[in-house]
């Protein structure tokens, strides 16, 4: 019969494996990694971690009117190029492989974010009248020029501005300028110009978002089929027209 101890064994009763002891130093470093790459690759997704986290968190406190429209565009469009920065390093990209294995691999649950990465830009931009979710106009003037303009009075600089910006966008088309690289950051100016000018949505402006995102979800130097090239001619002309309507 075995002779049990009526009572839990106490700390002191445990004699430790002297083998094993000696073979671990809890006064060490642990390494996380042995060289200078596999430190910046790791640094590199932990921002990335990090910026994802940030920008659901920033996207929910907008729609709450927690943040002025201001510094949430600012914050997001700092945001959104650090994270392209980051993805367009061949290492890190093989890491990351993708945005949503990346939120599987550390089980994020971030929809605000994963929207805002996929469009890549800020509401803001997208929609001029997401700027204005919170405020009301007031006044019911009916005047052509504030009804046309959508409250704003441009300056006949900023009108300048966002017509020379969509030149150089149709120019650029018509130069053969179709690499995802050479068009985006063109017609990225579009749109912050027109938005400048007119909070109207006017005629088109939607087909320059589309085409925005379409580019957005391209790879740097992938190119436009001709026939791609052709519609966004079409598109971004007709979307010219609309905004000079708005004049």
């Amino acid at each position: 019969m075995l002779n049990r101890q009526p009572y839990a064994p106490t700390p002191h009763s445990y004699v430790p494996n002297s083998t094993l002891s000696a073979t671990i130093n809890l006064d060490e470093e642990v390494k996380l990694a042995d060289t200078r790459a596999e430190r910046d690759l790791q640094d590199s997704l932990a921002e990335i971690f990090s910026i994802i986290v940030t920008l659901d968190e920033l996207e929910r406190a907008f729609l709450k009117d927690a943040i002025p429209e201001a510094d949430y565009t600012e914050i997001c469009e700092r945001s959104l190029k650090q994270y392209k920065s980051l993805v367009a390093d061949e290492a890190v990209a093989r890491a990351f492989v993708g945005l949503e294995e990346f939120k599987a691999e550390w089980d994020l649950e971030v929809p605000r974010a994963t929207e805002r990465i996929r469009v890549g830009m800020p509401s803001t931009t997208v929609d001029v009248s997401a700027g204005h979710h919170g405020g009301g106009s007031g006044g019911g003037g009916n005047g052509s020029k504030s009804e046309n303009s959508g409250g704003k009075n441009p300056s006949g600089q900023l009108i300048l501005e966002a017509t020379q910006d969509f030149i150089t966008f149709l120019d650029a088309l018509k130069l053969g300028l179709l690499a995802k690289d050479q068009l985006h950051p063109l017609l990225t100016d579009v749109i912050q110009s027109a938005n400048k000018v007119t909070d109207r949505d006017f005629e088109n402006r939607g087909k320059i978002v589309q085409w925005l995102i379409t580019l957005n979800q391209m790879k740097a130097t992938e190119e436009l089929s001709e026939d791609q090239a052709r519609e966004l001619e079409l598109d971004i002309n007709s979307a010219y027209q609309g905004f000079k309507a708005t004049l």
